[in-house]
Order: C-alpha cells, then sequence, then structure tokens
C-alpha cells in the first residue's frame, strides 16, 4: 500500500469511527457545535504547547484531538445537510487553488512577502470589505495584534525600517511615562496598549513571535520559581517567611540551571 493510500485509508478509519460514536455513545450524541467550542480551543492550546516543547510525539497526539474535532464539526454539519467532511476539503482546497496563482496559475513571485500581500489582496477581490475581516474577535490580544499588523504590512501599510519601529517602541513609552506622572488610569492604560501593540509590532520586524517569545519568558519564570519553591521546602520555610535576599540567593541559582 503506497503511503498516500495508507493515509486515506487512516482518514476513512476515523469517519468511520465518528459515524459510529455519533450514533451509539451518549456523550457524543448530544453534542453540538457550541458544546464542542471550548473544547476546540483548549485542543489548539494544547497543541501549541507541545509545539513550544518540541514534543513531536505529543504534537502527534494532539494534531489527531484537533482532527477530530474537524471530523466531529463535519458530522453535525452534514445531519443537517450544510455541509460534509468533503465539503470542507474542498473548500479549503479551492481557496488554496485560488490565493496561489503563482503555483496554479500564471502570476510570477519573487519571495515570500509577495506571496503575503497577493494573499491579502486576492481576499479583497473575494468581497472582503476589509483586510482585518478575517481576524477573529475572540484571539488572545498578543496574538490579535500580530494578526492585525500582519495583515495591514499586507497591503502596504507598514514602517520601512526597523529602527523607525523602536522609534515608535521609544515615543510610546515616553507617552506612558506622562500619563504614569499625571495619575490617570484609564490613560496609563491607554498608553500601556500602545506600548504593548508597539512592542509586537516591533517583534515582527526582528522576525519574532511575541506570543511565543512570552511564553517563553513564562515557562522560564514557572520554572525558576518553582526551584525557589523547592529549596524553601527544603529548609522548612514557608516563601512568605523569607526576605527578598534570602529568596534572591536560591532565583540567581535557578537562572544557572
Amino acid at each position: 500500500m503506497s503511503d498516500k493510500a495508507a493515509q486515506l485509508k487512516a482518514f476513512e478509519r476515523l469517519l468511520i469511527i465518528m459515524d459510529e460514536l455519533r450514533e451509539q455513545c451518549p456523550w457524543d450524541k448530544k453534542q453540538t457545535m457550541e458544546s464542542l467550542r471550548h473544547l476546540t480551543i483548549e485542543e489548539v492550546y494544547e497543541l501549541g504547547d507541545a509545539i513550544l516543547d518540541k514534543d513531536l510525539e505529543e504534537v502527534k497526539k494532539e494534531l489527531g484531538d484537533v482532527l477530530l474535532h474537524i471530523v466531529f464539526y463535519s458530522k453535525i454539519g452534514s445531519e443537517t445537510n450544510a455541509f460534509d467532511i468533503a465539503d470542507v476539503c474542498n473548500s479549503i482546497c479551492d481557496k488554496l487553488i485560488d490565493r496561489h496563482p503563482h503555483i496554479y496559475g500564471d502570476v510570477v513571485v519573487k519571495d515570500e512577502e509577495e506571496v503575503k500581500r497577493n494573499w491579502e489582496q486576492l481576499k479583497l477581490k473575494e468581497g472582503k470589505s476589509s483586510v482585518l475581516e478575517g481576524v477573529p474577535k475572540s484571539l488572545p490580544a498578543v496574538v490579535k495584534a500580530s494578526r492585525i499588523q500582519e495583515k495591514v504590512a499586507g497591503v502596504g501599510f507598514d514602517w520601512e525600517e526597523p529602527e523607525q519601529v523602536f522609534e515608535k517602541v521609544e515615543e510610546e513609552l515616553a507617552e506612558l511615562k506622562v500619563e504614569i506622572l499625571k495619575g490617570d488610569q484609564d490613560a496609563i492604560e491607554s498608553e500601556f496598549g500602545d506600548v504593548m501593540f508597539s512592542m509586537i509590532n516591533y517583534a515582527r520586524f526582528l522576525k519574532i513571535n511575541p506570543e511565543n517569545a512570552l511564553e517563553r519568558t513564562n515557562k522560564k519564570f514557572i520554572k525558576r520559581f518553582q526551584y525557589l519553591e523547592s529549596k524553601a521546602k527544603d529548609l522548612d520555610k514557608s516563601l512568605k517567611d523569607m526576605t527578598l535576599s534570602e529568596m534572591d540567593v536560591f532565583w540567581e541559582e535557578a537562572k544557572l540551571l
């Protein structure tokens, strides 16, 4: 059996199992798109964690969970004749062909950036009134800011040099400092948001994913803090009873690990 045939057989097996579960399992029979939504979001985050951890075995498992949800939604859609898994597959195939005229047409592109610009222009030709329509409202703010900036850059609304973006970061920091001195909490929050937005934009110019960078720092902090907790436990002490100087000794040790 060829690799492609084996892949199709495995996918068919999943579709058959989904049919059986929907017909026979009390839990699966009760599910709706709405009831699955929060679970799907959770599965995608778990996949994201596995990717950041570079745990390929876990990536494989989490991809399976995400694929199950896609098949599940398609099964539910088929029950009202709205769509089925074939419609889902054909829809994305058609989109990919339409959005890659440099592969399936006679358009010539010179690099990745030109591909992204063409992608956004093609979306506007499809009837979208704004390049920002494709940014989900429920995205976490850091990811949303990053996607907004990528999309507007795709139609030419962008800085020319990284230095200009860093100057904007410095400008926003100065404005934040002014509002902090004034003590206006609402204005402080607004300016803080501007600082974050400009930093996220600068990350794009540095070719850094800001969400990944922040999560990397989160993981680093958790590891160091848990080391501090374990050392306090070894001394039979509560962190609340330790001085900052005592904690700092273990914190510096943790940084060497």
